[in-house]
């Protein structure tokens, strides 16, 4: 099962394996206070379309679009998280304050395609 979640949200023992998907470390948060099992920062967008995106609502379908491009390059990545994610729960975390429209939306989706029998 893969789940998203806020990284400033409490960790809960449901959150299974814990991992962090962004390229910089949440603002104000402790490594101990984030409670995460795994940062993996090379699954994230890419720095120029994290600064491209910049959050903005109307660049979304854009954004998804070009992030889906860059994970093709992390297949053999990707192939190892849907494996975690077959045998426990994933929770993918991620600082942003829009729930809908992040890199873990994007991410889980690709995930979740690979998943399907």
């Amino acid at each position: 099962m893969i789940k998203i979640k806020r990284i400033y949200e409490q960790p809960d023992p449901e959150d299974g394996q814990r991992l962090l998907v962004d390229r910089l470390w949440p603002r104000g948060l402790s490594k101990e206070q984030a409670g995460v099992d795994r940062w993996l920062k090379e699954i994230a967008p890419s720095d120029e379309l994290r600064r491209w995106f910049g959050h903005d609502p109307g660049k979304w379908q854009e954004f998804r679009s070009r992030y889906m491009g860059e994970l093709e390059a992390q297949r053999e990545l990707l192939d190892q998280l849907a494996d975690l994610a077959r045998g426990q729960t994933v929770t993918l975390l991620y600082a942003a304050k829009d729930e809908e429209k992040n890199n873990a939306v994007v991410l889980r989706e690709v995930l979740e395609r690979i998943l399907r029998p």
